[in-house]
């Protein structure tokens, strides 16, 4: 408490004003004009945590003043949201961007004391991916359209997300076997926009198979590409949208007629498995499919590795 009251004692008057109008601000409001400061998210990261927010956050927050918030109320909002059978991934998801506002507000001096501390977070468990074999992405390509070609090559070949094959373009070609992702297509407006976890102007690179550039090469010679370089279009538009690709993949599927629950992310899936049972390093591989957090990459796709434990026993039994 003297340290407390040492820091009012000492801060200057102008400081202390602004931290009281923090503390005295409503969450909503204040969630709100932070997520307009966070100008490194994308249209679609925007987008998923004003989902979040209005649907999980808001309900049991909205009204309550910054400088109210403590471990007490953190735990009770995890709580409720165990109550009402919200899912692991959701809670995780409403909780990782509570935290991210409150600690925002702590640093600018709207709350006293850190409201996350000891606050145990929702764990959610990956659920078992489903990772789609050689024999079905060939399938797929088969009776697929060129441009579906284009989008799983580039997902099981380099580990590109659905928007950043929508953006497919010669210019990203750098090299023979490297390719740079610099955007992706916002897969609701349909308009170019930052890469996910990237500030604009920044990018990625990612290993280009030689089957992967020959298909990229192909596609260019029997259709060609827009002004701009870009491969993918549709007859209404100049750019690919989720909705295209719902619709693609669920017929290609169908006429591959494979039945496994596969997703088109679940060609990033192989890539990972790809990279992985090739021996290929986990932190070169969370580089690469744009991963923000490596621990994420772990908890995927760590019984891929060649140091999983089931790979790891029977190797320790030879030795015994």
């Amino acid at each position: 408490m003297s340290k407390i009251y040492d820091e009012k004692r000492n801060t200057p008057p102008q400081q202390a004003e602004l931290r009281r109008m923090i503390g005295n601000e409503r969450f909503a409001p204040y969630a709100s004009k932070w997520l307009t400061r966070q100008r490194h998210y994308a249209q679609g990261s925007v987008r998923a945590i004003n989902q979040v927010l209005n649907s999980l956050v808001f309900p049991a927050l909205a009204s309550r003043r910054m400088h109210s918030f403590t471990s007490t109320v953190v735990e009770d909002f995890i709580m409720s949201m165990e109550e009402r059978s919200v899912g692991l991934a959701s809670q995780q998801n409403a909780f990782d961007i509570l935290r991210k506002i409150l600690l925002d507000a702590r640093r600018r001096g709207g709350i006293a004391e850190d409201p996350i501390s000891g606050v145990i977070p929702p764990e959610y468990i990956p659920r078992k991916i489903t990772i789609p074999t050689v024999d079905e992405i060939n399938a797929l390509k088969d009776v697929g359209s060129a441009e579906l070609g284009v989008i799983i090559n580039l997902m099981s070949g380099s580990g590109l997300r659905n928007g950043e094959a929508y953006a497919a373009n010669t210019e990203r070609m750098v090299a023979d076997d490297v390719y740079r992702i610099t955007e992706q297509i916002d897969g609701v407006t349909r308009k170019p926009a930052r890469l996910k976890h990237r500030k604009h102007g920044e990018f990625r690179e990612t290993p280009m198979p030689e089957s992967v550039r020959e298909s990229l090469l192909r596609f260019v010679k029997d259709h060609g590409v827009d002004a701009n370089g870009y491969l993918l279009r549709t007859q209404r538009s100049p750019h690919w949208a989720h909705t295209t690709l719902q619709y693609q993949w669920g017929a290609a599927k169908k006429r591959a007629g494979i039945t496994k629950p596969l997703t088109a992310y679940s060609l990033r899936h192989f890539f990972a498995s790809n990279c992985l049972s090739s021996g290929i390093p986990v932190t070169d591989v969370a580089e690469w499919m744009g991963h923000k957090d490596i621990n994420m990459t772990f908890k995927i796709y760590r019984h891929l590795m060649p140091a999983s434990i089931g790979r790891a026993a029977k190797l320790l039994n030879k030795g015994l």
